[in-house]
């Protein structure tokens, strides 16, 4: 069996440490310096991956919340909630699709800003760094005991333990770990997490062998995540809209899913040169470089052309 930690917050002084947060900010580390790595060996400029996450970061935290709000309204309002429990992202709740499709958004504003134009390469650099956070941000979940899937008693099953807190009292979230086992759990968290290592080997492996550009190796993420994603959804038992019976993270996924394979199949084949991944004033300083070094042939070629050599002096 798997123990859950005894605990997912950890007060130091004044100020709650809590792993959830923790571990979403090391995802984002990992994402960015990656992405830089991936994003400079293409050609583009160093500095441009950092710069676009000062907007994609809020932007999908922000749309992260959103889904997570929108899809679990129940969890904030109505009878005996507290609709400001909705802001509170430090205690778990974010979408991915919402997070994704901000995300793009803010990234698509900060590359605007920067003078590039080069979404597509952008996304394919950032994409294997984005799906190993959301891997490592899944750890946030295992100290919350939250996400977890049907009562199993596999060998690898996850141990729900009952927490006590002096102001909520008893809670599966919230406060330390009693001791009591509540249930022995699918650790769905844990699936996911290992599906999206392994998607983010497989995007590398693809994209060195068949060099895809122009928001393909994106989208080829954004399908396999949603394939794995469907699959661990049917696993989970916790509370969750339903649609036609269905979780509607099942139904998002297939429809993503769908989407992004189509992309795939009908976008643009090669890849990006490097130049492309430029912004406009530096593709202008290369261009105003090589005229530069061509001008001293031609004036040196016109220097020894003879006067009158049109024949008519």
């Amino acid at each position: 069996m798997i123990p859950s930690p005894p605990q997912g917050v950890w007060e130091i002084g004044p100020l709650p440490l809590r792993a959830y947060a923790l571990w979403i900010i090391l995802g984002i580390v990992v994402a960015i310096w990656w992405g830089e790595k991936r994003w400079v060996s293409r050609g583009g400029r160093a500095g441009v991956v950092i710069d676009t996450a000062l907007w994609a970061i809020p932007f999908g935290l922000l749309g992260g919340r959103i889904y997570h709000v929108a899809t679990d309204w129940y969890r904030y309002f109505g009878e005996g909630k507290n609709p400001v429990d909705a802001l509170k992202i430090w205690d778990g709740g974010l979408g991915i699709w919402g997070a994704v499709l901000f995300g793009a958004l803010g990234a698509y504003i900060g590359l605007r800003q920067q003078g590039i134009r080069a979404i597509g390469a952008f996304g394919d650099s950032v994409a294997p760094g984005i799906v190993l956070a959301q891997g490592i941000g899944r750890l946030g979940n295992y100290f919350n005991q939250e996400l977890y899937g049907r009562e199993t008693d596999v060998p690898w099953a996850l141990e729900i333990y009952q927490r006590y807190d002096e102001t909520y009292g008893y809670s599966e979230t919230i406060g330390r770990s009693t001791g009591q086992v509540l249930a022995t759990v699918h650790p769905t968290f844990l699936y996911e997490l290992l599906w999206n290592v392994l998607v983010a080997v497989v995007l590398v492996l693809v994209d060195r062998r068949f060099r895809l550009g122009h928001g393909r190796v994106f989208a080829l993420y954004v399908a396999l995540y949603c394939f794995g994603r469907f699959w661990v959804e049917l696993m989970r038992a916790d509370e969750a809209t339903l649609v036609f019976g269905l979780r509607i993270n099942t139904i998002v996924s297939v429809v993503v899913m769908l989407v992004a394979l189509i992309y795939v199949w009908r976008a643009r084949r090669g890849r990006e040169e490097p130049a492309d991944l430029r912004a406009a004033d530096e593709t202008d300083t290369v261009a105003s470089d090589n005229t530069d070094d061509s001008a001293p042939g031609v004036a040196g070629a016109d220097s020894h052309r003879p006067e009158g050599g049109d024949g008519t002096g």
